[in-house]
């Protein structure tokens, strides 16, 4: 049997990516869209079928009758209280059975993974279809960070392991040696807002993004696009160190030309 993709999707363009990769190699797939999570333009065209968040159950019957074999999780879920998301049977099963395990982005993630390899499903990340997605090392455009940036970027990736490890966030901003922000629930681009806010005078700061130590592979890998660097540039930053080979980057050649053009350094660091 060819095997068939299934996508679960979120918001942002890196699911967008996907589909046109998997329609671009003729793979079959069919998509489940998230209400009030999922763009509906992105679905347009495309086999899919609607869920609440909270309906894993009927998540996986869909999945079941159209005979998915390998799934693929992608793009930004906003994370609704328990009560929002109003969990059916199966769901308030696996909540119970995870635990405190279910706090942490990472923690709840890798737990879903093995229950869905437990329901049958192979689970792979979105750097298996599109294998150039993962960030490159070295400097990546025209710019690059001189001394004090290098300073910069070595501190946020210590403190980016360092909210890792917690399970907090993936990201940090640094201003000459000041933390300017940590990534929690907010995500990057409101961090970015805030740092927007409260930057000091003087050389920008640095956007660092980190992988979380022991980080399931599969699932949020941290990320950046254009928008990203359209964001840190609002924000009076110099640049972005993402971790090369851990971090995800949606649209390398349009990032790094955005970057060019804003005047944003872009750097993936082996950080091993």
């Amino acid at each position: 049997m060819a095997e068939k993709i299934g996508l679960l999707a979120g918001r942002g363009d890196l699911p967008k990516r996907i589909i046109d990769q998997c329609v671009k190699d003729g793979r079959l797939f069919h998509i489940i869209a998230f209400h009030d999570q999922t763009d509906p333009d992105l679905v347009e065209g495309h086999p899919h079928d609607w869920v609440r968040l909270g309906a894993a159950g009927k998540t996986l019957s869909i999945l079941k009758e159209q005979k998915v074999t390998t799934l693929l999780m992608a793009g930004r879920i906003k994370r609704p209280s328990l009560a929002a998301m109003r969990p059916d049977g199966w769901t308030l099963k696996f909540l119970a059975k995870t635990g405190a395990g279910a706090f942490g982005d990472d923690g709840l993630l890798s737990r879903v993974i093995v229950a869905l390899e437990e329901e049958g499903f192979k689970v792979i990340g979105a750097h298996e279809i599109l294998t150039d997605l993962l960030a490159p090392e070295g400097i990546l455009g025209k710019h690059q960070p001189d001394e004090r940036a290098q300073s910069d970027i070595e501190k946020a990736f210590k403190i980016a392991h360092g909210i890792g490890r917690l399970d907090i966030g993936q990201a940090c901003v640094v201003q000459d040696g000041l933390v300017l922000a940590v990534e929690a629930i907010e995500g990057t681009d409101k961090m970015l807002e805030r740092c927007a806010e409260i930057k000091r005078e003087g050389p920008g700061g640095v956007l660092v993004k980190a992988k979380k130590p022991d980080q399931e592979q599969r699932a949020d890998l941290p990320t950046i696009g254009v928008k990203t660097v359209e964001n840190a540039h609002r924000a009076g930053l110099r640049g972005l160190a993402v971790e090369a080979n851990g971090s995800i980057i949606v649209d390398l050649e349009g990032v790094i030309a955005k970057a060019d053009k804003l005047g944003l350094f872009i750097v993936g660091i082996n950080n091993d």
